[in-house]
Parts: structure tokens; sequence; C-alpha cells
């Protein structure tokens, strides 16, 4: 049970808090409710190029990075395609020298052209790097864009391709930022060895006076039932065949994920998962053999990933899933497996929150799903799990409509 404290500022910040006496550190964990879903798809990766401007430096801070290292801390950040978070790590008696930096930087950041310039390189180079230069770089660009045809969903956060990011003009990065970093967009964990009064006193002195202002309402195009199997075949220079299966599945937000998060468990988590008992132990067309959801708010994918042994065919890999899940599809799922599962779950939860810092987070995103309180009734939600309704779940997604399939393997 993780202790969760909230204060609400009048400009819309949200504040949460938990103290933390194991640590003499602080962990400062910033989300903005903004990712690659809210661009248009005619200039995509500006959440990620947000992203990295963010580090460029304000006039009363040209070096951000070294600010913070002076203090002890340290910082990171990433991008989805739902969200954007940043954080900070460092003494608790620092923890002041990081909300100044964080409110200098929402207000007075640096887009410069040159810093524009310096950031746009580092990201197509990063493009590169993850999507052209390597094997499979490109298989979420095209998963993506087969599993989906309207919603943004369909590229990834990267963006489509690296010419969006180049031809992104000032005024389409400036606009994308003022929209979305927003002091009334964003949600704030402190966590560690600091009490609530003081968190609370030290975000009104840096944010308190901050102006809100609005926040474009998010009308997103939602995806349309998939009515037919979708099939996507790739040759390139890479090692092996890699066989995928995308079924379409609900958001994070719906009381189905759990059901649909357990059944990855059943298929793929562990020695005792029937992936590894009764297809990788007893067959030898895989090297490996995955299952996973996405997670993303809007409904996403329930994703099957294997690599297929040399002399091995997609067929014979077929094959093997489609009986795995039409045995699932038959019998079920046994009250045996959800409360292994189960408890697999909550074993992996409780050593994920162990830190500081891990806690900040996840509370953070609770609190944009619903309420940061929700993280401690989660484990609830998968324990009243029954086989009758995981069973219910896993046949609307099983369904031969429902599936975008991807075979891609080295050139003939």
């Amino acid at each position: 049970m993780i202790t969760v404290n909230k204060h609400i500022f009048p400009n819309g910040l949200r504040l949460l808090h938990h103290y933390d006496a194991a640590t003499r550190m602080v962990a400062v964990n910033l989300l903005y409710d903004v990712g690659s879903r809210d661009e248009d798809p005619t200039c995509t990766g500006l959440a990620h190029l947000c992203e990295h401007l963010m580090f460029t430096g304000t006039p009363d801070a040209p070096r951000y990075d070294n600010e913070l290292q002076k203090a002890g801390g340290e910082s990171n950040a990433w991008t989805s395609c739902d969200v954007t978070n940043y954080y900070e790590t460092l003494p608790a008696h620092n923890l002041e020298t990081a909300l100044w930096l964080e409110a200098d930087r929402l207000q007075h950041l640096s887009l410069s052209d040159e810093s524009i310039a310096t950031q746009k390189n580092v990201v197509i180079e990063e493009f590169k790097q993850r999507s052209i230069n390597v094997p499979y770089g490109d298989l979420a660009h095209i998963l993506n864009a087969a599993a989906f045809k309207r919603h943004p969903y369909r590229w990834p956060v990267i963006g489509i391709n690296t010419g969006h990011i180049e031809q992104a003009e000032y005024s389409q990065i400036k606009d994308f930022h003022s929209k979305h970093y927003a002091v009334n967009n964003l949600i704030m964990c402190i966590s560690g060895n600091v009490s609530f009064d003081r968190a609370v006193k030290l975000v009104d002195k840096w944010f308190g006076s901050i102006e809100p202002h609005d926040i474009p309402l998010r009308d997103l195009p939602q995806e349309l039932p998939q009515l037919e199997p979708r099939f996507v075949s790739k040759h390139s220079d890479v090692p092996q065949d890699l066989f995928y299966q995308a079924y379409h599945m609900c958001g994070r937000r719906h009381p189905d994920y759990q059901s649909a998060d357990l059944l990855s468990d059943v298929l793929a988590n562990g020695t005792s998962s029937r992936f590894f008992r009764d297809v990788l132990m007893k067959t030898q067309v895989f090297t490996d053999l995955d299952a996973a959801v996405t997670g993303t708010h809007d409904p996403g994918l329930f994703l099957i990933r294997g690599r297929l042994r040399n002399g091995c065919s997609f067929e014979q890999a077929q094959e093997l899933v489609d009986r795995e899940l039409n045995h699932l599809l038959t019998d079920g799922v046994g009250l045996d497996e959800i409360t292994k599962c189960t408890n697999k779950y909550h074993s992996t939860q409780l050593f994920d929150n162990i830190g500081y810092a891990n806690k900040a987070l996840r509370l953070c995103e609770y609190e944009l799903l619903s309420s940061a309180e929700d993280f401690n009734n989660e484990i609830n939600k998968y324990r009243q799990l029954t086989p009758e309704r995981v069973l219910e779940v896993a046949r609307s997604i099983f369904t031969p409509q429902n599936v975008v399939t991807l075979h891609y393997g080295p050139s003939v």
C-alpha cells in the first residue's frame, strides 16, 4: 500500500506526494498529457522533438543538466504515444533546485533557431539508429500502419519519416509546445524524504504563479472495427524470420484491460506459460515466442511475436500459434492459471515499485488514467477475474477478422 497525498493548485497543477523515510533522496516526476497521438499526420515526431527541446536551456539556466548536477542530481525523459514524462532524482535537501529548473523551462524555454536545428539533427540521427540502420527497425512503422487506419497510433513515436522532423517549421514546433506544455496539463509527483507540507510550499513558490491556458480538446479519429484479416510481408537485410500477429483490444481504462493483460501472461510469462511449455519445449520451430499488450490509453493491440529457427516456415509458426489460441478459446483459462499469473503480477509490481522514483512515475500515470489512489487497487482488479470473464474477453479478441499478421524475413 502506497500512501499518497494530493494537492490541486488554483492554476490546475496536480501535485502528488509520497513520503519515503528509507532514502535521503527525492524524485520529482512531471507527466505532461501529450504524446504522438496529439500530432498532425502531416507533421509527426513533434512530441518527441519537444522532449529534446526541453533540455536546451533558458536565459537563467542555459545548461539544464549542469545546474542539476551541481545539486547532486540527474534527469531524463521519455515520450510515448500518450504522454511525455520528465524526472529528476537528487538529494532531498536540494529539492528546490529541481523545482526551479522545471518551472523555469516550462515558462522560458529557449526555442531559438539554433537550438531547434541542433535537436532536429539529434532526433534525425536517433531515427536512423533505431528505425533505419538496425534489423527490424521499421517494424513498428509497418505494423502500426497495417493495424490502424484512422487513429494516430498508426505512426510510431519517432515519427513517420525523417522528412517530417527535418521540414517542421518553427511556427509548427512553437505552436505544438505552447498548446501542450501548460501548468494545467501537468501532473507532478514528489516522492522521497520530504514532507507533504514542504513539498506543497516549494511547488507553490515556483509553480503557483504560472498562468494556465486553454488546452486543445482531444478529439481523435477513432479506429473502426476491423472486419477482415490483414497480412503484410516484408523482406530486408535481417538475420532470421520474424512472425508477428496483432489483435485489436481495449484501452488502458477499459474494464476488460486486466483480462487481456492476464491472457498475455497465461500465454507467455515465464517457464510455466503455455507458449514456453507447449511450443518452445515441445517443438523446434521458434527460438523465442512472446505475447504482450501495448497498454495504450486508447484501444491498442495484443501482440504475439516469435523468431523462427532456420529452415522453419511461417506456415509452421502459424499452425502452432493457432493451435495454442484454439486450445485457449476451447478449454478456457483455469482458476489456477489466473491465480498464478495474478500472484506473479503482484510480485513484479511490488519489486518494481520499491524505489521512490518508480513510485513517483506510477502515481502520476494512475492520476492521469483515473486517480493516483487507484494504484493501490490495481491488484484487486486481477484478483476479481473469473475464468468465465477471461474466456469471454479472449473470444472477443482472438477472432479471425481481428488479426494483422506480419511475416518479416531475410531478402530472398
